[in-house]
């Protein structure tokens, strides 16, 4: 049987055409007023020879045009490509290909990349977001109602192992993914979310989601900046904000003053955060709400309940109320409270499967590659990728837990640990430490402070300073790079 809803954003235009639905830079939307441009573009895209069920390549920033873009192409059941775009030319033409994208939307910024596409692609079509306002215009066939079961978006994976893959994210993959979201953590008529972070991400593209079934308030920043966030947290009164371990850095380094009584929480997510970092947050009145969440669980899928949010500190939380989550060994057995194993999860807001790829498993369970374990209350403890994991002379040493003690270290900014080949051992720790500007630290200094904390086979056999950790577009650690600095 088919789930059918209206279309997300004629429906929400239709409910509240007046409200403000997005500020970017000094340009404000209501609701209507975004539906009519979206209506627009969808009008030139179609002219375009876009059409339902068609796969459009996105290489973009975030800018209001984008957002535009992206929502005409709901209005047409086309589906959107999104890109990375810090990707080599060859990286994006090969999801290009495998996504079977015979359109690519592209900001000028990315012309030469564009270009270079072209001339390997010759079939692609490619159009530059600037020129859709002055192209020719026809009259577009709006999908009134969306199937649930359809594909909406497809956001590739980073690919740390082998050729990345395009995860499939349906309508009610991203439904699901606000309904959870607002189920744990409730919703006011003045919420305001600000989005600094990459559209082409899930983190991104799920407020956009958000700001149509809630009809909230978005925020819109090109890139992260923390002077600018303190700024609009005040003029734009921001409630909510989506942030990675490094953002929240160096907002709480920034703020000098509590966070306004209306400021609700950050959702932290993108990889584990230091139980220093997020006391310290809640000592300067920034309330943060950790989060587990991947690409293939359409943002969020584990949250820690606001009231837990100081009792728990280090936790992921509790699944979200539409999804399960368990703890399994190697063979699949689930394990018990405080036992370390592979974190599997299933829900409507879990992607089905991978494009051209198949499903995930048999029985819907995504096996996540992480590892963690649940306490005696049911609250999820984030260790590390099973692929991160470093096993030195039988024991497990988890990458995170040793980058969380280093960064607690004064002078110390931030730092990436990986597995180093050892001939005793098998593998030991080794340690890429960013310092504070104007700290001067030794090795010595570092593992002085390390053994404090840490034990003998968990601490860093190598130490090496430098400037900046290698990241990826989510502001993770890229290992693999630290791993070929080794």
């Amino acid at each position: 049987m088919e789930e059918l809803l209206p279309n997300f954003l004629k429906n929400r235009a239709s409910l509240t055409p007046h409200k403000e639905a997005i500020v970017y830079k000094n340009v404000s939307l209501t609701f209507q007023e975004l539906y009519e441009k979206a209506y627009y573009t969808a009008g030139v895209l179609a002219a375009k020879g876009i059409t339902k069920g068609d796969y459009v390549a996105f290489l973009v920033k975030n800018d209001l045009q984008t957002v535009i873009a992206l929502l005409s192409l709901q209005l047409l059941g086309a589906r959107a490509v999104l890109l990375n775009n810090r990707l080599t030319t060859n990286e994006l033409q090969y999801q290009i290909k495998d996504s079977h994208s015979f359109f690519l939307i592209a900001d000028h910024d990315f012309q030469a990349k564009a270009e270079a596409l072209l001339h390997e692609l010759p079939s692609l079509n490619v159009m530059f977001k600037g020129e859709l306002k002055n192209s020719p215009f026809k009259q577009p066939v709006v999908q009134e109602t969306v199937n649930l079961a359809d594909t909406c978006t497809i956001m590739y994976t980073s690919g740390t192992t082998g050729f990345p893959k395009g995860v499939i994210q349906t309508y009610g993959n991203h439904w699901w993914s606000a309904v959870g979201n607002v189920l744990n953590a409730g919703l006011t008529d003045k919420d305001v979310w600000l989005c600094t972070v990459p559209i082409f991400h899930i983190s991104g593209y799920s407020i956009l989601i958000r700001s149509l079934l809630y009809g909230m308030k978005i925020v819109l920043h090109d890139s992260f900046d923390e002077q600018k966030v303190l700024i609009d947290v005040l003029k734009e009164k921001i409630t909510i904000m989506s942030v990675v371990t490094a953002m929240l850095q160096k907002i709480e380094k920034a703020a000098t003053t509590p966070f306004p009584d209306y400021f609700r929480y950050m959702l932290l997510g993108g990889g584990p955060a230091s139980s220093e970092l997020i006391s310290s947050c809640m000592e300067k009145g920034i309330p943060v709400y950790y989060s587990y969440g991947m690409t293939e669980t359409s943002s969020q899928i584990v949250t820690l309940p606001p009231q837990d949010a100081a009792r728990k500190i280090g936790s992921a939380g509790k699944p979200l109320f539409p999804a399960q989550l368990k703890i399994v060994d190697d063979e699949g057995n689930e394990l018990g409270a405080d036992q370390a194993g592979e974190i599997v999860v299933f829900g409507p807001n879990v992607s089905k499967g991978y494009l051209n790829k198949g499903a995930h498993s048999p029985d819907g369970w995504l096996h996540t590659g992480d590892i963690g374990y649940k306490d005696a209350e049911g609250f999820l403890y984030v260790l590390d990728r099973r692929s991160d994991l470093i096993i030195s002379g039988g024991e497990n040493i988890y990458p995170a837990e040793l980058e969380s003690v280093i960064s607690s270290i004064t002078g110390i900014k931030e730092a990436g640990v990986v597995g180093m080949d050892d001939q005793k051992w098998g593998q030991v720790p080794a340690a890429f430490i960013v310092c504070e500007e104007g700290a001067e630290l030794t090795e010595a200094y570092v593992l002085d402070e390390c053994k404090r904390k840490l034990a003998s086979y968990k601490l860093p056999k190598e130490i090496r300073f430098i400037e900046a950790l290698p990241r990826n577009a989510s502001k993770k650690i890229v290992r693999k790079t630290l791993r070929e600095w080794l």
